[in-house]
């Protein structure tokens, strides 16, 4: 379609850089990309629409076609009145009494499962000791040690 040679690239960048300045050129670049975007967009929709109609014809095109020759081939050869027959032979359904091949077998519907109730855990108690003289333990005590001091 276009033919941009990477030169060619260049220099248009060069020039948009001295007439737009180095501040602006990102929002001007991402101006540029937005519009270039969007009609790549409305071309790939007009592109789409284009080959769906052309499809939507070729297909009419080929059912024509289709019928057309299904119908030379029907008058080339007719079909005969023996394999007419099978599609146009009435049967008389009122002289005909069903057949009963085997009796049915009637079964009752089996119950629904009941999944069992869940069971119910024994809760355990806790009990609480009294706090006795020989129980009492001493608390251990905490000693801190200093810090070592880093040598600088």
């Amino acid at each position: 379609m276009f033919d941009i040679a990477p030169t060619e690239l260049m220099l248009v960048g060069m020039v948009a850089l001295i007439v737009i300045g180095p501040k602006d050129l990102p929002k001007a670049m991402r101006f540029v990309g937005y519009w270039v975007s969007r009609a790549r967009g409305v071309a790939r929709q007009f592109r789409s629409g284009f080959d769906s109609m052309m499809r939507e014809a070729e297909l009419q095109e080929m059912e024509k076609k289709w019928a057309e020759e299904n119908e030379r081939i029907m008058r080339e050869h007719p079909p005969t009145p023996q394999q007419m027959l099978p599609m146009t032979q009435a049967i008389d359904h009122e002289d005909v009494a069903p057949v009963l091949v085997e009796a049915p077998v009637i079964a009752a519907a089996p119950e629904p499962e009941v999944p069992p109730a869940p069971v119910a855990k024994p809760v355990r108690k806790r009990t609480v000791k009294a706090a006795t003289d020989t129980d009492a333990k001493p608390a251990a005590k905490r000693v801190r040690k200093p810090a070592a001091k880093a040598e600088s």
